[in-house]
């Protein structure tokens, strides 16, 4: 360790006992009085040098993290959607319930190796026939474990919004469709939901091969959501063959929660209201 260094962990241990001596921790909404709500720390050296660190109150980190959530765009129904908190008994029917422990374990798999995963550039297709068996609130709550749990930058966006925003850069001086095609390309996780529900037209076929071409040469994880599996979707081979080869095709059940879900709030409503007339 050189004296540099020295120096950083010794200011860093002092201000550390500092603060483990004041009557309580800082919450987030008070300024720190170590940095006074910048986020750093600075000082100088004998020589009059300055040096500076981040503040060990983590606003810094705090700050990132709230612009990586932002930018991840997931989707406000699905933004608070946790890997630990996904729940298997809204399943009913035995059959989904096996198929969805074994999607639970390889995403577990997915995740406990992700730096293998990382390096291949494998990602993950979500996929079952019937709408509402949870691959958008899966794909949210790995999104979601991705940027706090791992610190990556992730894109969340459904296939028809993505239609849409290539659209929209047609008629707007102020952005080109390029760019947002390079953006898609080049994030370092993109989760495309609902992939295949558009209609295949030859133009957008070429834009989601821009994007997945892009991403599957420079060995980016993708991760898609459908209600088709990869034989059933409506693109040309090119597309087709280099989801097959990036990433790991996971099965969900052939049921919906979303009427188990109605029911509960159903439920929860009447025995509200007969709480109300006791």
């Amino acid at each position: 360790m050189d004296a540099l260094e020295k120096m950083i962990s010794r200011i860093r241990a002092e201000r550390q006992e500092t603060i483990l001596k004041m009557p309580g921790k800082i919450s987030q909404g008070s300024e720190c009085p170590e940095c006074h709500g910048t986020g750093w720390v600075y000082w100088r050296d004998a020589e009059g040098i300055e040096y500076g660190c981040r503040c060990e109150c983590g606003l810094v980190e705090r700050q990132i993290m709230e612009r990586k959530l932002s930018f991840a765009n997931i989707p406000e129904a699905f933004a608070d959607m946790e890997l630990n908190t996904f729940c298997l008994d809204v399943y009913r029917k035995e059959d989904s319930r096996k198929t969805i422990r074994q999607a639970c374990a390889a995403v577990k798999y997915y995740l406990d190796n992700l730096e293998d995963m990382k390096a291949a550039g494998m990602g993950l297709y979500l996929y079952s026939d019937t709408k509402g068996s949870g691959k958008t609130r899966m794909a949210a709550s790995i999104a979601n474990e991705l940027i706090r749990r791992y610190r990556m930058q992730v894109r969340f966006s459904g296939s028809m919004r993505i239609v849409q925003e290539i659209k929209a850069t047609w008629d707007d001086r102020d952005r080109k469709e390029s760019d947002l095609l390079d953006a898609l390309a080049t994030v370092e996780v993109l989760v495309i939901d609902d992939f295949g529900t558009e209609i295949p037209k030859d133009w957008i076929g070429e834009r989601f091969y821009a994007i997945i071409n892009g991403r599957y040469q420079d060995k980016l994880p993708t991760i898609f959501t459908s209600n088709s599996s990869l034989e059933d979707l409506r693109y040309d081979e090119r597309i087709v063959n280099r989801m097959k080869e990036r990433t790991y095709q996971i099965p969900f059940p052939e049921e919906s929660i979303r009427d188990v879900i109605a029911a509960e709030n159903r439920k929860n409503l009447i025995s509200g209201i007969q709480k109300m007339r006791r």
